[in-house]
């Protein structure tokens, strides 16, 4: 099947920087896919990088786009090499899109789908003491909050705080983003071994894959690999070598989709789907994978519509948006 390919860069904002262990992060780039086929049938995808996590950068991403010509082949989809993975998931997202324009009756297509709920994520710091109220009223029950920003003495004491806030309902998860020091790790475990958290992500950086699996030995606290599985290679791995614990997928950057499911529908993995702060469209497809693949009845990492302003998109993608 041969497909007519564009492609639009876009840029969003966030509201205010998001801060992790990784830095500080103001705009969103990414590029909005379109194939059409021989038939008219459109199909859309997304490609949103994020190259600190272990994604393709957004110039190779863009490098890669300018490269192909105007008209593509089933073939050059599935061609996609693994070092490009968030390429990857958008071209292939796009190649469903189609798939479902065409083949599946568009009023029934969600009919078979689980049930999703969302979590939200925390500004980091004292501002989580406030911001959690407004969510709770928005219909959010499970929040993230990210730590290895300040001091972990300042963090523990807002945890503290935060934690004696929330409705014996809530959930509360801990993302470190892989900014700790085993001492800090095992610092913060002793206090969730006191509180109630529901998981607590990627506490030590991936080259301690071996600590972290201690760490889950040792401690009742449940731990979860995300950017150790930041990649769908990275996610087999970490398999293999033993980890049963939970892991976060990112479905925009760890590649092929059809792989994923593969993997997932094998192992049944406990898995907790999440975003990267994409637009609607590999929103969608995302969710698509989420329903699908997840197993155990965790909230997913998609609820980040409170963090962008109003969308700087160019007009000409205003109606796909």
């Amino acid at each position: 099947m041969k497909y007519s390919f564009q492609f639009y860069p876009y840029q969003r904002r966030f509201k205010q920087p998001l801060k992790t262990s990784h830095g500080s992060w103001e705009i969103r780039k990414g590029v909005i896919l379109q194939l059409t086929d021989e038939l008219g049938y459109v199909g859309l995808g997304e490609i949103a990088p994020l190259s600190w996590f272990g994604s393709e950068s957004i110039k190779q991403v863009l490098n890669f786009c300018r490269q192909l010509p105007s008209e593509i082949t089933d073939a050059d989809i599935f061609a996609i090499p693994s070092d490009l993975p968030a390429s990857q998931f958008g071209f292939e997202s796009a190649w469903e899109s189609v798939y479902l324009a065409r083949f599946e009756d568009k009023n029934n297509q969600n009919k078979s789908h689980k049930r999703i709920n969302f979590s939200a994520l925390l500004p980091t710091g004292k501002a989580a003491l406030n911001e959690w109220k407004i969510l709770w009223d928005q219909g959010y029950r499970t929040f993230k909050w990210k730590i290895g920003v300040a001091s972990i003495q300042e963090e523990i004491d807002i945890f503290y705080h935060l934690t004696q806030q929330l409705p014996l309902e809530a959930n509360l998860r801990l993302d470190a983003n892989a900014g700790l020091s085993l001492a800090q790790a095992e610092e913060w475990l002793w206090v969730c071994e006191h509180t109630k958290i529901e998981f607590f992500e990627q506490p030590l950086p991936i080259t301690q894959f071996k600590q972290m699996l201690n760490l889950t030995q040792r401690y009742s606290t449940l731990l979860a690999l995300d950017e150790s599985v930041a990649s769908f290679e990275h996610l087999q791995a970490c398999y293999q070598q033993g980890w049963r614990g939970i892991f976060i997928i990112k479905p925009a950057i760890i590649g092929s989709p059809r792989l994923l499911r593969q993997f997932c529908q094998k192992y049944e993995i406990d898995a907790v789907f999440s975003s990267v702060f994409e637009t609607s469209i590999g929103k969608k497809a995302g969710l698509r994978l989420a329903s699908e693949l997840s197993n155990n009845h965790r909230a997913i990492g998609f609820g980040l519509d409170n963090w962008f302003i109003k969308d700087d998109f160019s007009s000409e993608l205003e109606h796909f948006l």
